[in-house]
């Protein structure tokens, strides 16, 4: 088993049930993809150390979320990867394999 942490940034102009609507989707790609959810930290709307220019738009704050899972293989971090990228929810994704 390999053991992974995924920090990713919510836009901070979403509702409240939309940020955890995001988190649980995010969360079920990973656990229908081969991976075992084991923590899920909600650090809640953190000012980011620079502004981050996503489009037409430029952010200043984001929602927080660390997730630490256990995956066999990378299959499942491929798949959040792609997702998070193409994503018009999350602004910025970080994806660590930590090692024993």
């Amino acid at each position: 088993m390999r053991n992974y942490e995924i920090m990713f940034i919510v836009k901070p102009t979403k509702s409240e049930d939309e940020i955890k609507k995001v988190a649980s989707d995010f969360q079920k790609v990973l656990e229908n993809n081969g991976a075992k959810v084991t923590n899920v930290d909600a650090w809640g709307q953190k000012t980011l150390a620079y502004e981050i220019k996503v489009g037409n738009e430029t952010y200043k704050s984001g929602y927080y979320f660390v997730v630490n899972i256990e995956a066999n293989d990378d299959k499942a971090i491929k798949e959040f990867d792609r997702l998070a990228l193409i994503s018009n929810d999350i602004i910025r994704h970080l994806i660590i394999n930590k090692e024993d």
